[in-house]
């Protein structure tokens, strides 16, 4: 099952590089890295199991603003955020939001799609990077 708005490409690296590299990727496209969060590191030092799991919390202040200046609920949803889990057979996977899905969550005018248009191109181009997709 696929959810809405949940742009999720396979990577050709396992969880560790693959988050590595979009750390990288994302640095070099002129963003700020605010946090990592290893949600399988979290669950180990409670005594549970869970599959390699973390979020890249990222983005860039000059192209979420004007978007929290229409709607200032967008700001629930930036800065924009990447998830690389692994599934059950091993397999490592990237998803993140798809901004258009943002922008119709929260209702952005169409005075946006530029804005929009060069988010969803450095999510895809990050996104790429990372897992070896380019």
């Amino acid at each position: 099952m696929k959810p809405d708005g949940l742009i999720t490409l396979r990577s050709s690296h396992g969880p560790v590089q693959t988050m590595d590299r979009l750390v990288e990727a994302v640095t070099r496209n002129g963003m700020a890295v605010l946090a990592r969060i290893d949600h399988a590191g979290a669950a180990e030092k409670v005594g549970l199991n869970l599959r390699p799991t973390e979020v890249v919390i990222f983005g860039n202040p000059k192209a979420g603003t004007p978007l929290m200046q229409e709607v200032q609920t967008t700001g629930i949803d930036l800065p924009l955020k990447a998830l690389v889990w692994q599934d059950e057979a091993g397999a490592t996977w990237l998803s993140y939001n798809d901004p258009s899905w943002l922008a119709a969550r929260h209702g952005l005018g169409s005075g946006k799609d530029k804005v929009l248009g060069i988010i969803s191109a450095a999510l895809e181009n990050c996104a790429r990077q990372a897992t070896g997709n380019a």
